[in-house]
């Protein structure tokens, strides 16, 4: 493993994160369960940062995958594509979007990247209000809207960004409010800045931000924005990469929980969707993703193979409610960790929606975000056999939970226990 790890420092860029003091190499999977290269099993509990999302090796997604890999690969959008169009149908269908169109990318980066062009040139504007302590992705246009310094290397950008307050409800000058006050003070917020710039072309925001550390508003919120986007123009980009497909439980979509106004003008979606293929993609309104006066293709958005293991995965979750499980397994795992972080002075908080779920960590008796304590809790639960995630806005101190959303009970305990000795030990 260090030989690999010498080879993987030789030949790829020093900022390509890698997890634990010594990274492992994860060979195969099933179920929520994955093992490394010494063959040791592991309970996942990250599913490649919200990836993995029915279950490892699923066998109706591996199925679909090998069949149409047999039948042909790749041809691009440029030729008629009968899983893309099938699966282009049933997201549309499913967005609450009406009259929506639907274009097929790679990656939630790629995503974010078209739903930023499509809404910049529909507004005919580079204007874009984004949320503090967000995260898009990390091309040249979606880090220029990344709220988090984290994951932002550089000021340049060929957007104008200004940031809103309310992503984060329990952090900033809002925090002690209440919801309803949290609520009317990011309201005002947003009218005043509106009222001192020149036609925005769109607010993105994800409802639950997600490198973040799985922090939001109270529900609503993101309804209200929407009234006072309207008196503008503004259109609503809601990027769904991490909140889509019912991991929040109550919800299919994360905006959902905003929904007093409607869906979105743009959603924007990936992850979940290909279960470890490359899927990513926006659907919006036609007026919006029409707009565009100029050709384009994408060479491998829409590929046949990647089309076909979305459809099998939809397709999986739909029939087993997987939403539904999320909610209630989500619920349960959340009320057994705050039970087990109650009396943790290191512990500020835990949240969350369904199977994502987000454990802040501080130092004892202040509020001051402890990335030292989130790391060695990351190492404690590897050594007993758990994978989690990190995050967070003021540094990498929130732990990120977002199993399969095929988890069970047992499982969920387990995985509980496993935290509970990792977080005793820190």
């Amino acid at each position: 493993m260090k030989d690999l790890h010498t080879r993987h420092r030789a030949v790829l860029p020093d900022w390509l994160a890698l997890y634990y003091g010594e990274p492992i190499e994860l060979t195969h999977g099933e179920g929520r369960h994955v093992w490394d290269a010494q063959g040791r099993r592991y309970l996942d509990f990250f599913g490649g940062i919200l990836t993995t999302m029915t279950a490892h090796a699923l066998p109706e997604v591996t199925k679909a995958v090998a069949e149409q890999a047999g039948r042909i690969i790749h041809s691009s959008t440029l030729y008629l594509n009968r899983t893309m169009v099938e699966l282009a149908e049933r997201v549309a269908a499913l967005s609450g979007i009406p009259d929506a169109r639907v274009f097929f990318t790679t990656s939630g980066t790629e995503a974010n990247d078209a739903a930023l062009l499509l809404a910049t040139a529909h507004r005919g504007s580079n204007q874009i209000l984004a949320m503090r302590n967000s995260y898009h992705g990390r091309s040249f246009a979606t880090v220029g809207i990344t709220g988090n310094r984290s994951w932002s290397p550089t000021s340049l950008s060929p957007l104008q960004t200004l940031y809103v307050h309310g992503g984060v409800r329990t952090r900033g000058p809002y925090a002690a409010l209440s919801d309803a006050e949290f609520t009317e003070a990011c309201v005002a917020d947003l009218r005043d800045m509106l009222g001192q710039t020149r036609g925005v072309a769109a607010l993105i925001a994800e409802p639950i931000q997600g490198v973040g550390g799985f922090t939001s508003p109270p529900d609503g919120l993101y309804a209200a924005f929407r009234e006072v986007l309207k008196e503008h123009g503004a259109l609503w980009i809601a990027d769904e990469v991490q909140t889509g497909w019912g991991r929040t439980g109550d919800h299919f979509w994360g905006w959902q929980a905003h929904a007093a106004s409607g869906p979105p003008d743009l959603l924007t979606f990936a992850k979940g969707i290909g279960n470890g293929m490359s899927i990513g993609g926006v659907v919006g309104r036609a007026e919006v993703m029409n707009c565009l006066d100029a050709n384009s293709i994408s060479t491998f958005g829409g590929s046949p193979v990647t089309m076909a293991a979305g459809l099998a995965n939809l397709t999986y979750l739909l029939e087993h409610d997987l939403q539904g499980n999320a909610r209630r397994v989500g619920g349960l795992l959340i009320e057994r960790l705050r039970a087990i972080c109650a009396h943790l002075p290191a512990v500020r908080e835990v949240r969350g929606r369904g199977l994502m779920i987000g454990i802040e960590l501080v130092r004892p008796g202040t509020d001051e975000a402890s990335p030292d304590a989130a790391a060695a809790v990351l190492e404690a639960a590897r050594e007993g056999g758990l994978l989690i995630g990190k995050g967070g806005g003021h540094s990498t101190s929130v732990l990120r939970i977002a199993p399969p959303l095929t988890l069970t009970v047992a499982e969920a305990e387990e995985g509980a226990a496993i935290l509970e000795r990792a977080l005793g030990e820190v």
